[in-house]
């Protein structure tokens, strides 16, 4: 059987491994960390981008509009959050709304459906809290917000039913080629056969390339900086909040959450290609952040503060996706610089590689499975529940009624749940759950949680991590 290793499992890796597992081929998909969707995937603005802010032509405007429209079903049949809730781009000055209008206009020839300019007046009544100073702003009513690493994480649980091999906490540290094709990934734990091999490494994307001998556009890391308010803030805004974009990027937005916070940022600051892993927040970075926002949205509090945290999206000289199927090695294909909007893109992406790339640019049949299962179903949320509901639930299962995160009301059972399911870390359960993403960050239910690791996994609680192998929380006891 045809063998096909994905090398990465962010957005875009797992949605591609999960589209092969539609065919009869043996699919592996290789991620370094010890979870799926911890590298760029994890920290990103997570919105569903409309599409008008990318040039006619690009690779970009080319999958990002048509990823939009596949969103809706992805979220049906995954069953992760999806809200359509709509942006704005608000513009300030008389140049600004020049800058909207070629936005609408680019808009258009991307097929993005029913963008409007509105006036001041229609601005500030679709969002009363921006500054009364803004002249005009561009809606675009398809934009949305969602939780990447949800997508990834669903994805990769509906693939491993269809028959999926994961593996987790191996890097990759050589590309094995014979006669210009290729023919294994060795990692940290082994080695794998491979007739094709798909590079969705994000920042390291170049790397792997260079280790296969292929052709590759340098990678390096653009560093955004955000704040992230608690949910008890209330509605400061119900959209996306855009400023008018620079050549730089899309600018520092303030917007929803999907569970009810409000996210801020982010900044954009270009970094050197050795600082792939510097995910420190500034101070610089963080009054940047604050000052730009408070413009657009005067009634920010930074009382609500809750985490700082930075993100690093893979950049490259020519500002756009590179995916293609290399020349020089046969059946190498890269997937990469997949910098905004490539959460949005990815669904189209993985379509792409596999209908466009692999069948027809390689030439390979792929036959599709006539058992393939699409339906893969989220852990309940019983705080999401009616209240009669949730009891029944707790009548049948006393897990179910055992709050463990009280900021989130998570219970046990949906912990239990998360770790049935592939949790092996702390962190592992917080983007599975969302336990100890509430006011106290794990304050309050961290070590509650780590207990139940423990237990359920037989581990020491010392042996417990919070997410990578050097991550220990416990170095021993204090008393016996």
């Amino acid at each position: 059987m045809l063998r096909i290793v994905v090398i990465g499992a962010g957005i875009v890796g797992s949605l591609t491994a999960r589209e092969l597992t539609k065919y009869d081929v043996e699919v592996i998909l290789i991620e370094k960390e010890m979870d799926v969707g911890w590298g760029v995937t994890k920290a990103n603005s997570a919105i569903i981008h409309a599409g008008y802010d990318d040039p006619p032509g690009s690779v970009r405007a080319r999958f990002c509009a048509m990823g939009n429209k596949m969103y809706t079903e992805l979220s049906e049949e995954l069953d992760f959050e999806l809200e359509r809730i709509g942006s704005l781009v608000v513009a300030f000055s008389d140049e600004e709304i020049r800058v909207l209008k070629k936005l609408l206009k680019q808009g258009e020839e991307n097929g993005v459906p029913n963008l409007k300019i509105l006036d001041r007046d229609e601005t500030l009544d679709k969002e009363p809290g921006l500054s009364p100073l803004v002249k005009a702003s561009l809606w675009a009513p398809t934009a949305g917000i969602t939780e990447p690493w949800m997508v990834a994480i669903a994805a990769v649980e509906n693939a491993l039913d269809n028959g999926l091999k994961l593996h987790l906490d191996e890097k990759v540290v050589d590309i094995v080629v014979e006669k210009s094709r290729v023919k294994k990934v060795v990692t940290e734990r082994g080695e794998y056969k491979a007739d094709v091999i798909v590079n969705c490494a994000g920042l390291f994307a170049d790397e792997i390339a260079k280790m296969a001998g292929a052709e590759y556009t340098p990678i390096y890391p653009r560093k955004g900086e955000y704040i992230l308010l608690d949910k008890s803030v209330g509605n400061l805004v119900r959209r996306i909040i855009f400023p008018t974009p620079t050549d730089i990027s899309k600018g520092i937005l303030v917007l929803p959450t999907v569970d009810g916070g409000i996210l801020l940022g982010p900044t954009a600051m270009d970094l050197s290609r050795d600082r792939k892993r510097d995910l420190a927040t500034t101070r610089e970075g963080l009054k940047e952040v604050v000052e730009k926002t408070k413009k657009m949205v005067p009634g920010i509090d930074l009382s609500y503060a809750i985490k700082t945290f930075a993100g690093l999206r893979p950049e490259s000289p020519q500002r756009d996706f590179f995916i293609k199927a290399s020349e020089r090695i046969w059946g190498f294909i890269n997937v990469m610089a997949m910098r905004s909007p490539g959460l949005t893109a990815a669904p189209a992406i993985a379509k792409y590689v596999v209908e466009k790339i692999i069948q027809e640019d390689l030439k390979i049949e792929l036959k599709r499975k006539e058992n393939f299962n699409p339906i893969r179903k989220g852990i309940i949320r019983f705080a999401d529940l009616p209240l009669d509901e949730w009891n029944e639930w707790i009548k049948k299962d006393p897990l179910a009624g055992k709050i463990v995160c009280y900021c989130n009301k998570v219970t046990e059972r949906e912990i239990v749940e998360a770790i049935k399911r592939g949790a092996r870390t702390l962190d592992g359960i917080k983007f599975r759950t969302r336990a100890m993403f509430g006011k106290c960050q794990g304050g309050f239910c961290m070590t509650r949680i780590l207990k139940i690791l423990a237990r359920e996994l037989g581990l020491d609680e010392s042996e417990i991590l919070l997410k990578s192998r050097k991550s220990w929380l416990i170095d021993g006891r204090v008393r016996e």
